[in-house]
């Protein structure tokens, strides 16, 4: 057996647990919403149609967003034959792909330790671990932004480092093939032209090098990557829809989006509530690391400049639009935790630190003991939402309060286990927390969370021979499915996909719907419809034939009723 020293039980330590927390429960469910089905899905239609560069919805063309994730997961599938497994695959090797960039970065630009502390506070941020967990661009984005990053303080810190400069901004273009704000990377280059030229020690741009060009050159090749191919191709065959995706994607999806948003309207101080609530634990020590971070500065140490300016502009490009996210201001998250890691050290060594930490670790296992309780008592609000908007079963709920007290009862054995070591105790409480919910929370909630369980019933009552048709339907009915659906259309108002349904199922004998309560009107007879179940808050009805009396037209109330239900949009 290797004889390990201290600094390498550190290390080998950090990056088991990152495994076991971000890696737990692979495999063990299916894409839940919001985002993920629709990813999936066109992941899933990306290797059935052999068509990777016009990704598709259903019969839609999907032009919401590169399709840089979805290529990932087919991939993957390809190499796995898996979709529980490829679906999340992403995702977990982003999130440790980050992490690797802040700890190395730490280490290089301070000490080993440092590094360590860095990716120890991003693992355990609970807006970090709970996305690299989900199958969602941000992860995604989030890796390669923090990679560029990486690169380019490789090269302005502790540079010149041209291979490094042309990588950080290859990522940046990587990132914006993956989201369009992945370019909101090279906003690292601006502090750092202003500190080079104020004279700051250690920090230099190298501007006036030729192998300056190399970095912008990257960038374009990452981009053309998938922009060249998608616009000659849309150009060549000249068809309309191919050019309503490229407008799209290109244009309202980006710049008209971001000038002009049209959904998740929020103040311009959100994003600060989102740092506030969402980067707990490590945002806690913000009240003690700003003082520390001004001092530094005003030793013109650009070692904190660079990633605090960054995060500066990133809060402030996030904030001027109508349109937010709490996602959006994630990929700043890596950049704060390297700025942070330095001071911790001394900060843990304060007694209200401490004493903070304890106290959230208490308050964890109080919540999650309590919590557990309620859902075990069998009654109760909580346990009404739980079946009447999750559609969970009796056994369920309970499987859901013992995870919850086994959660509880954990951080309590935790607090008791490592009484000196309190950043110990609170970081296995929430290992334990993850590892618990993706054990057992994944299995338990998988059938009603992603329609699994819906799509399986429907599949069941119509019979193995019948032909089902959606209306109103959400991606991972489609997805779920347990035969090839017929929809009609997703962005298609309703009423016209329920005109559209019910004249598909006139034409052959055989047919079903399947329909959003929502979008029901009064052509179809209650008495002859039967519900399937629930569903992610939503109540799903199986219309058979001969269901349907007289023409489809919906009344004032029920277009509103389904216009409200359309345009809330996030599950």
């Amino acid at each position: 057996m290797p004889n390990f020293d201290a600094r390498t039980r550190d290390t080998w330590l950090f990056w088991i647990t990152a495994l076991l927390v971000l890696g737990a429960g692979l495999g063990l469910r299916d894409p839940w919403p919001a985002d993920e089905p629709r990813f999936a899905l066109v992941a899933k239609q990306m290797v059935e149609s052999g068509n990777w560069l016009f990704p598709h919805r259903g019969i839609e063309l999907y032009s919401d967003k590169p399709p840089m994730l979805m290529w990932l997961q087919a991939a993957f599938y390809t190499v796995f034959g898996n979709w529980r497994v490829a679906f999340l695959l992403p995702s977990l090797l982003a999130a440790l792909g980050t992490l690797w960039c802040v700890q190395d970065l730490g280490r290089r630009l301070w000490t080993r330790k440092v590094g360590l502390y860095a990716a120890w506070a991003l693992l355990f941020a609970f807006q970090f671990t709970w996305q690299a967990k989900k199958a969602q661009i941000d992860p995604l984005v989030t890796f390669f932004i923090t990679l560029a990053n990486y690169g380019l303080l490789r090269h302005l810190l502790a540079g010149p480092d041209w291979r490094w400069w042309t990588l950080g901004w290859f990522a940046a273009g990587l990132g914006t093939i993956t989201k369009g704000v992945g370019a909101i990377a090279l906003l690292m280059i601006l502090p750092a032209a202003i500190a080079s030229w104020r004279g700051w020690p250690r920090v230099r741009v190298h501007a006036r090098d030729p192998r300056f060009w190399l970095g912008p050159l990257g960038f374009l090749v990452a981009v053309s990557l998938w922009l060249a191919p998608v616009v000659s191709v849309a150009l060549a065959k000249n068809l309309p829809e191919y050019r309503a995706y490229l407008d799209d994607i290109l244009f309202r999806q980006t710049a008209k989006r971001y000038s002009q948003s049209w959904d998740h309207h929020q103040p311009a101080w959100y994003h600060l509530g989102v740092m506030l609530t969402m980067w707990i634990p490590p945002v806690l020590a913000l009240p003690w690391a700003v003082p520390a971070w001004w001092r530094r500065l005003k030793r013109r140490d650009a070692r904190y400049l660079l990633p605090l300016a960054w995060w500066a502009m990133v809060l402030v490009f996030f904030s001027i639009p109508d349109g937010k996210r709490d996602v959006y201001i994630m990929p700043a998250l890596p950049m704060m935790c390297l700025a942070l890691a330095p001071l911790l050290p001394g900060l843990l060594r304060r007694s209200w630190a401490k004493a903070l930490l304890l106290a959230l670790t208490a308050l964890l296992a109080l919540l999650f003991l309590a919590g557990g309780g309620v859902l075990l008592h069998g009654s109760g609000s909580l346990v009404d939402r739980m079946h009447d908007q999750r559609g969970l079963d009796p056994d369920g709920v309970r499987a859901l309060g013992w995870m919850l007290l086994a959660v509880g009862a954990w951080a309590l054995g935790c607090m008791l286990a490592f009484r000196r070591r309190v950043v110990a105790a609170l970081f296995a409480s929430l290992a334990g927390l993850w590892v618990a919910f993706s054990l057992v929370g994944y299995p338990v909630l998988n059938d009603a969370s992603s329609a699994r369980g819906v799509m399986a019933d429907a599949g069941r009552r119509i019979g193995p021979d019948a032909e089902l048709g959606l209306v109103a339907w959400k991606e991972q009915n489609l997805l779920m499915a347990d035969r090839e659906a017929a929809n009609f259309g997703f962005n298609v108002p309703w009423e016209q996909q329920l005109q559209r349904g019910v004249a598909w199922q006139a034409r052959a004998p055989g047919r079903w719907l399947l329909v959003q309560e929502a979008a029901l009107e009064a052509c179809l007879d209650r008495d002859k419809i039967e519900l399937a179940g629930i569903s992610n808050r939503r109540r799903w009805w199986l219309v058979p034939p001969g269901a349907v009396n007289g023409e489809c037209v919906a009344t004032e109330e029920e277009r509103a009723r389904a216009a409200a239900e359309q345009g809330r949009g996030i599950d």
